[in-house]
């Protein structure tokens, strides 16, 4: 579905796709072949230090694009470093921040290649794309096994564990973009079509809403960048809103089956029990130092259930400084996409940012490596302003072949 040619290295892709395979995580459904949480951990570990690795062969001379989004994920360190040397969340603390800190070095490696372009759009899609192949083929080899009940038959997976928001958050990144790439003409329709139909059947499969809303949402506000630029913007936002509203009218009753779960009032107004989790965060009582700077990085749970709401783990495990600081990264990529002009980049970019916003309310993972740092560092890839081109030679004047443009270097 490539119609560009990028001079970014071949490797660049790969060091992308053990990125990913890093932040996969090692809990989840029962798979089909039990497979032992430690030898996942050692996959997914492995995968990261194989990805620094490579990164740093790629670009052994250290060339760095600086930038405000690299500069607060690293200053996130800080907090989460001095934080988990109390210990308060065990030694795991400080493996996390090793690992934390292994994955910001490998993004600073790559942000050589940070040049406004859609490079790294086309690795997310291709990598999280691969995943969800495995989830297909998981759920085409054991429908009982991808479909549990322990899950309310909603979409696991049953060749790694994943669970369904974690594929339902796939599937709708994925469809997003690959959407915004047929808009920009950047891909045919054949092509766009195999990655959309899919990913949007197992997104229906896995029953997840914040993912479904964050698609819907996200897509409205990049299409709508679009709109005064675009005639195929326009076209698509049109019959959207028309499909929309036939959907809204025909299909009432089983759009409100499908969001609903099954569950009670009372059940989702506490939003699955999540509302509980987080009044007992809130209440439960802190040092001063444990406010400003958190207990340590730990597994984004309190009390022994999951937060999920990426604000309050990150208040709980890197306190008020990492709050401050994750919200930073959110408002200057924001603002940064509201004053460029109106571009496919910049699309691509604020359906990223607003989905990870929308996604930070029920699930958790901006402070620490995961998919949604992924997600905002191909914004911040997608804001980053092209490498001026270097003048020819003085030396040469009849060559035909430019100096290669230096970028900003940090040694």
């Amino acid at each position: 579905m490539d119609r560009d040619r990028t001079t970014t290295p071949k490797t660049v892709g790969i060091v992308w796709g053990l990125l990913v395979l890093n932040t996969l995580g090692s809990t989840g459904a029962k798979t089909i072949v039990p497979l032992p949480r430690s030898l996942i951990q050692m996959v997914t570990m492995g995968a990261l230090v194989a990805a620094f690795a490579l990164a740093l062969a790629v670009n052994l001379r250290l060339r760095l694009r600086a930038g405000a989004f690299m500069f607060l994920l690293t200053l996130l360190l800080v907090p989460s470093v001095i934080s988990s040397a109390h210990l308060e969340s065990g030694f795991g603390a400080l493996f996390r921040c090793a690992r934390l800190a292994l994955f910001v070095g490998t993004l600073w490696l790559l942000s050589r290649w940070w040049d406004g372009g859609p490079t790294f759009v086309r690795h997310h899609i291709r990598m999280y794309f691969a995943v969800l192949g495995s989830v297909a083929a998981g759920l085409v080899i054991s429908p009982g096994a991808a479909l549990p009940e322990l899950y309310g038959g909603r979409l696991v997976g049953a060749l790694w564990p994943l669970t369904p928001p974690q594929i339902g958050q796939y599937a709708a990144v994925i469809t997003g973009l690959t959407v915004l790439l047929v808009l920009g003409r950047r891909t045919d329709r054949a092509g766009a079509a195999l990655v959309i139909v899919p990913s949007l059947v197992l997104l229906a499969l896995t029953h997840t809403r914040t993912a479904t809303l964050g698609l819907l949402i996200g897509l409205a506000l990049a299409i709508g960048s679009l709109v005064l630029t675009s005639a195929a913007a326009r076209r698509f936002f049109t019959w959207a809103v028309l499909c929309a509203a036939v959907a809204a009218v025909g299909f009432a009753s089983p759009l409100q089956a499908w969001f609903l779960r099954g569950q009670s009032q009372e059940h989702f107004t506490s939003l699955t029990g999540r509302a509980k989790v987080w009044d007992a965060l809130l209440a439960a009582p802190r040092t001063t130092t444990e406010q400003v700077l958190g207990v340590g990085l730990g597994d984004k749970s309190f009390g022994g259930l999951p937060i999920d709401n990426s604000w309050l783990a990150v208040y709980h495990e890197q306190g008020l400084t990492g709050v401050a600081l994750v919200a930073a990264i959110i408002i200057v990529l924001g603002g940064v996409a509201l004053l460029r002009p109106p571009s496919l980049s910049r699309a691509c970019a604020i359906f990223l940012i607003s989905y990870c916003a929308i996604a930070s309310y029920t699930e958790a993972g901006l402070g620490d490596a995961s998919p949604y740092l992924l997600h905002l560092a191909v914004a911040a890839s997608l804001l980053a302003a092209p490498a001026p081109a270097a003048p020819l030679d003085a030396r040469s004047p009849s060559t035909t072949h430019p100096v290669p443009a230096r970028r900003s270097e940090v040694t």
